[in-house]
């Protein structure tokens, strides 16, 4: 991942609403839900949730389909995958993590 997307990516999240719908989508599962309950979840107005939708959308963190009348969108799970691995490439001195609380690194004691 090269830093720009990285950034877009962010800065999708970097905002209250966007980031509860991200986590309600991650919550639901690869299925996805459809927006009416995305905003009942949310608390997030159907005239809001489109154009949080929509940055979401363009840093490619969710997908959507139509379902009859219904649009359901999903969370992206391979985008915020390779974001972590982007964000931890260089932990641990470059070396695979051997644990999730490796992921923070604590300066070592030498």
């Amino acid at each position: 991942m090269e830093i720009s997307s990285a950034v877009i990516i962010l800065a999708a999240l970097a905002q209250d609403s966007r980031l509860a719908i991200y986590r309600t989508l991650v919550q639901s599962g690869p299925q996805g839900m459809a927006a009416g309950k995305i905003s009942e979840a949310t608390g997030i107005p159907p005239s809001s949730l489109s154009f949080h939708m929509k940055e979401l959308s363009i840093a490619n963190l969710v997908s959507s389909r139509q379902e009859g009348r219904f649009v359901i969108y999903a969370a992206n799970f391979a985008t915020m995958n390779a974001l972590l691995a982007f964000m931890t490439e260089n932990c641990c001195g470059g070396n695979p993590p051997v644990s999730l609380e490796c992921l923070a690194c604590p300066p070592s004691q030498d």
